[in-house]
């Protein structure tokens, strides 16, 4: 019985280890399965990872290649705007030398012309000497003739015949002078006077101020550093785009820009003053500005030209017409704006025209475009007048408006009421006290040259320019020049004065003849 309990209980005992180990064996199995999933799933990571470390260095490489790319595309570009420049640059190059080659050719050309002419003069004065010689033989033979008939000699015959004709025809001529002068002083003085008074009493202009500097204000002086740039790239930059002298001192947050030409000096002053508004002052942007603020000038000088013609109520003109008139507004003439002389001319035109029972608005239109070539002189040769003329009959202007054009300035006779009128608001617009400023210098040599006329002729003591030289006062010699002759001497003295000094207006002469007698009883 207990052998049998024993054997029970070792069989027991028996099992349960074989379960015990079984089931530790089945553990051990489990384990080694989760291990070899853990390792397969940590190689499939490391290759995700490899695959994106993959896949991140080919985004890399092609990263690289765009930039290599765009890199080369820019080198591209810039190499050929580099060569579009040089080529350019070059074909200027060239231009010049070929102008320069044709001016020189040119140049000997009219030399050697001149030197042809100077020859045939030379023959010609050989010639002429000849027949003075021959010539004066032959008066000589009938000098001697007639000293022998006559029984005078020559110098006495010359000089009886002379004076008795030089004494009756200047009486004669200085009457008629004298007769028609005063009544044609008479009617034509009351009717000029009528005419002016009431152009002038109905249009009134300001006085001349114009500049040739322009001041711009600045935050403060840091920004003058910057305008001058590294190695002054940018001032050198701003000079040669804009065409203007930029002036850079110890006063404090200023600058000047200065310059003849007053449109090159508004556009100008505009790019600084947007330069310096901006903050960004460099070339590039100093190219970029510039051709802004040019466009919208150009803009602006369009609509202003077109508000001036639909004020003046003149139809049917063409838009680069209109154009250059907004162009005048930088124009000036002796201090004088171009634009708001042409606004005079135009006013006082169309008034004297209509009190001359001649077309206003014609008149307006001539006065409005007689110096419309001013607005071409800085970009082409030759004068106002030629350029203006030319400009309106390319765009066919009336006849009356070319005729001004030419007649302003003398080139031309006035062939219409209108052109007259335009002619006489010209001079008063420019002849006006405060119309025009004159350089010192200038105006004291024509003062002089005035006087030095004056006091050249026979018969005249002293002579005084007054006026601000509008006038010139002539002392005569009594003893010398009788009522009459002073006729004469103010008609030479100022025909002497239109020919050889200019001035804008007329000049006055006064010649005052006085002769005082004096005697003592005894």
């Amino acid at each position: 019985m207990i052998t049998e309990i024993m054997l029970a209980g070792g069989g027991a005992v028996a099992g349960g280890a074989l379960a015990f180990f079984s089931a530790k064996k089945i553990h051990n199995t489990n384990i080694d399965i989760h291990i070899e999933q853990a390792k397969a799933k940590a190689k499939a990571i490391e290759h995700e990872s490899e695959m994106v470390l993959q896949e991140s260095k080919v985004r890399v490489k092609e990263a690289e290649l765009n930039a290599k790319n765009i890199y080369e595309e820019q080198k591209q570009k810039l190499g050929q705007e580099f060569d579009k420049k040089f080529e350019q640059i070059n074909q200027k190059d060239i231009n010049l030398n070929t102008m320069f080659k044709d001016e020189l050719k040119s140049i000997t050309s009219e030399k050697d012309e001149i030197k042809k002419q100077k020859q045939s003069v030379l023959d010609f004065e050989k010639e002429v000497k000849t027949l003075e010689r021959e010539f004066q033989e032959k008066i000589f033979e009938a000098d001697s003739l007639i000293e022998k008939a006559s029984g005078l000699t020559k110098n006495e015959a010359n000089n009886i015949v002379l004076n008795r004709a030089e004494e009756n025809a200047r009486a004669d001529v200085a009457n008629i002078v004298r007769k028609y002068e005063t009544e044609a002083k008479d009617q034509g003085k009351r009717k000029a006077n009528y005419i002016l008074a009431q152009a002038t009493s109905r249009f009134a202009a300001d006085y001349s101020a114009e500049r040739l500097i322009n001041t711009v204000n600045l935050p403060n002086d840091e920004l003058k550093g910057r305008i001058i740039g590294k190695e002054g790239r940018n001032i050198k930059a701003l000079e040669t785009l804009l065409g203007v002298d930029i002036i850079i001192d110890d006063t404090p947050n200023v600058i000047i820009l200065s310059s003849f030409n007053l449109y090159r000096r508004a556009v100008a002053t505009r790019v600084v003053e947007e330069l310096v508004q901006d903050g960004r002052i460099q070339p590039a942007r100093i190219e970029e500005m510039y051709e802004r603020v040019k466009s919208e000038f150009e803009q602006r000088l369009l609509e202003e030209g077109e508000e001036i013609v639909i004020n003046l109520g003149i139809q049917d003109m063409h838009p680069e017409l209109i154009k250059l008139l907004g162009r005048l507004k930088f124009r000036a003439s002796y201090g004088q704006n171009a634009l708001g002389h042409t606004l005079e001319v135009a006013h006082l035109a169309g008034i004297i025209a209509a009190e001359c029972g001649g077309d206003e608005k014609l008149a307006i239109r001539a006065g409005l475009l007689h110096d419309i070539g001013k607005a071409l002189t800085h970009d082409f040769k030759g004068s106002h007048v030629d350029l203006g003329a030319e400009v309106c009959k390319r765009y066919n202007e009336h006849e009356v408006v070319i005729n001004a054009i030419y007649a302003h300035h003398g080139h031309e006779e006035s062939l219409s009421v209108e052109c007259s009128a335009v002619c006489a608001a010209d001079t008063l617009s420019a002849a006006r006290p405060g119309a025009r400023r004159e350089v010192l210098e200038a105006f004291l040599k024509r003062v002089k040259d005035i006087e030095d006329i004056a006091v050249s002729k026979k018969g005249v003591k002293q002579a005084y320019a007054i006026n601000a030289g509008r006038e010139i006062r002539v002392i005569a010699n009594a003893e010398l020049i009788n009522d009459a002759e002073s006729v004469l001497l103010a008609k030479e003295i100022a025909k002497d004065i239109e020919e050889k000094v200019q001035y804008p207006g007329d000049i006055k002469v006064n010649v005052i003849r006085e002769l005082r007698a004096v005697d003592f009883a005894r």
